[in-house]
């Protein structure tokens, strides 16, 4: 079970990466949005939005026990959260290349300055909901300028 949730909490691994694992998680979070939210959400926004609900709530759990295991709060090598805050960042924006990297850009920094009220939720939740809240603050903030900037150009 150990393995099971360490290959998760840190996407595959690449939460282990010596620099930015939380940008390394992020690039994983870009090939699961093209590999699994695209195609779903081309097939039913409803079904991607229940798979990702059905995500966001295994991620929760997975990260609270990685936790655990790292006898550490938000441990930089769990990065489920970056994998998830990809998704929800792209959701109903374009899949193409140019606009998935101004997603990224976009994400990692409302990751890294953590606006209210994700600021708020990274100092105040202390379990696995707490790991994925605040990147999904930051991701919704990224959703929303990232569909303003997509409309206005």
């Amino acid at each position: 079970m150990r393995a099971f949730i360490l290959f998760f909490a840190t996407g595959i691994y690449s939460g282990y990466a010596p620099i930015a694992p939380g940008t390394a998680g992020s690039v994983v979070g870009l090939v699961v949005v093209w590999l699994v939210f695209g195609p779903l959400w081309m097939r039913s926004p409803a079904l991607c939005l229940l798979v990702f609900a059905i995500a966001f709530a295994f991620a929760c759990w997975i990260s609270d026990r990685a936790e655990k295991i790292f006898d550490n709060h938000d441990d930089s090598r769990i990065v489920i959260d970056e994998v998830l805050g990809m998704a929800v960042t792209m959701f109903g924006n374009p899949l193409t290349f140019p606009w998935m990297m101004v997603g990224f850009l976009l994400f990692r920094i409302g990751d890294v300055i953590k606006p209210w009220p994700a600021s708020a939720i990274d100092r105040g939740m202390r379990n696995g909901a707490g790991v994925m809240l605040d990147d999904l603050a930051a991701a919704i903030y990224a959703n929303i300028v990232l569909h303003l900037i997509v409309r206005l150009i």
